[in-house]
């Protein structure tokens, strides 16, 4: 109840990072070339990263896209050697609609056109399983939440202390007084998470060009949220005992952007093209509902205890700027190269600090930066580089084959924290303690495509691979006595993703 009466709230570092980076989606040509066109153009994709590769279609166009998207390795069954086991609920394979839009072109002059262009695409696909699990050595969840409570003030107190502070046995001095909780060392521990949900990306276009040499675009973007994650966390402590931590999360609002971008020939008489573009930070207006749920039992007593959040906040992410280059041979192949880069470090988290109206009658938010927050944001997440590389091949006038890589470089320092204690709405709201330090991303991309006159199919396949290091919570260090530190090891966990994209489209 007192977390649900605060006026203000924020959100924290590790969770901004779900909503903050784009994924490799699209048209199925534009995922077979690795996403490496912001300069050759002409695909509805390129709309949302330099808007200017819309102006070079010279006809109208329509395609949808959808496929299956399956994730390797992974199991909903986690144990370890002992049988201690898990067992949730998650799909290792879905269908997925990935994108849909037009572009209607119009000639203005000999070689000029006016374009205008939606498109829809998923930019995050959020379906996810992560397991992990390994020893302690007397650390625990807990204990953490033990050496935390002679400090505790009301924003370094989240979820789960809160409920651990209500099954723990109190400690008290002489005169009665609470001094600390009473703990219990971990000897082991499962962890098991399902994420589902999507960011849908719609976007709207105006581009065109100078004389066929100089094209310039400008797009319009709106961000729809839906995040929605279940997952379990099981200790095995001493004295055979055991706790488990459920937590409900789900994300949901909206954001919106501009993207602008040009693209120009140096050379008149050459294919060859640079193009240039930026997008601004997206600005969400987020709700978030969560719940925790704590068990301790053993043979005979089990104790439980619950505690939910529900709050708006806001997040700001960060400026985008990319450049690529772009060249075609004989009309029989493409290349393209795509550099991109943005300050993670830089995400701006927001408090909500009420409302008002104006002067037309109309409610507006005033928020402010969680500073607090903010500033471990710049411990934790740092610069990421993308590069994209992509070739197509008409082998036959009718039929062209693709290829594509992408590497994108680190958002976190590898000794980032997700801190539990930072005096910050954002920690206080927290439904859960884990974390994911995740470290480059490869991808690698294929397809085919086919031409019969006015209609055209294209085929993709991608796989993405990123390994992390994953900690059940925070490590404590007592600098007083080292054998009341609380240290969590890291555990090695990947995320590996296979897709198959089908895109069909009219060019008219």
């Amino acid at each position: 109840m007192v977390a649900m009466a605060l006026p203000a709230a924020a959100q924290e570092t590790y969770q901004d990072t779900k909503l903050v980076q784009n994924e490799l989606n699209g048209t199925a040509r534009y995922v077979g070339m690795g996403g490496a066109m912001e300069a050759l153009g002409a695909d509805l994709s390129t709309i949302s990263t330099n808007p200017a590769g819309i102006g070079l279609f010279r006809s109208s166009q329509v395609t949808v896209s959808g496929g299956l998207v399956a994730q390797q390795d992974a199991t909903t069954n986690p144990s370890l050697n002992n049988n201690f086991g898990i067992h949730f609920k998650g799909d290792k394979t879905n269908a997925s609609f990935d994108q849909g839009g037009f572009v209607y072109s119009m000639r203005t002059g000999y070689k000029n056109y006016l374009n205008f262009a939606f498109n829809y695409h998923k930019s995050r696909n959020f379906d996810q399983i992560l397991t992990a699990g390994n020893k302690l050595n007397n650390a625990s969840q807990n204990k953490l939440t033990a050496m935390k409570y002679p400090y505790l003030t009301d924003y370094n107190m989240n979820g789960v202390d809160a409920c651990y502070s209500e099954i723990l046995n109190p400690i008290t001095d002489a005169s009665g007084k609470q001094t600390g909780l009473d703990y219990l060392n971990g000897t082991e521990f499962l962890y098991g998470q399902y994420q589902k949900g999507y960011i849908g990306s719609y976007d709207f276009n105006i581009s065109g060009n100078i004389n066929d040499r100089v094209f310039l675009g400008l797009t319009f973007g709106i961000h729809d949220v839906h995040y929605h994650s279940n997952s379990l966390y099981s200790e095995n402590l001493e004295k055979e005992t055991s706790t488990d931590t459920y937590e409900l999360l789900k994300i949901t609002g909206t954001g919106y952007d501009l993207k602008a971008g040009v693209i120009f020939r140096p050379i008149e008489q050459s294919p060859f093209r640079i193009g240039f573009y930026v997008n601004t930070p997206v600005w969400y207006d987020l709700h978030e509902a969560g719940a925790t749920d704590v068990s301790m039992f053993n043979s005979s007593n089990k104790l439980d205890k619950g505690h939910a959040t529900d709050y708006d906040y806001k997040v700001y992410t960060p400026w985008k700027f990319g450049v690529s280059l772009g060249h075609t041979i004989d009309k029989m192949v493409a290349l393209g190269a795509t550099y991109e880069y943005a300050d993670y470090s830089r995400i701006d988290n927001r408090i909500n600090d009420g409302g008002g109206y104006d002067d037309w009658g109309y409610y507006y938010d005033n928020s402010s930066s969680d500073d607090a927050m903010n500033s471990n944001t710049k411990r934790v997440l740092k610069g990421v580089s993308t590069l994209k590389l992509g070739a197509e091949v008409k082998v036959m006038p009718q039929l062209a084959v693709r290829v594509g890589y992408n590497y994108v470089s680190p958002m976190f320092n590898k000794d980032g924290v997700r801190d539990g204690s930072i005096e910050s709405p954002g920690s206080f709201y927290a439904t859960s303690t884990d974390y994911t330090n995740w470290k480059s991303t490869n991808r690698w991309t294929c397809g085919v495509g086919y031409t019969i006159g006015k209609f055209f199919a294209d085929l993709a396949y991608q796989y993405t691979q990123t390994n992390g290091e994953f900690y059940p919570f925070m490590s404590y260090y007592d600098i007083a006595n080292s054998s009341n530190d609380n240290i969590a090891d890291a555990t090695k966990v990947n995320f590996k993703r296979n897709q198959v994209l089908l895109t069909l489209g009219y060019k008219f």
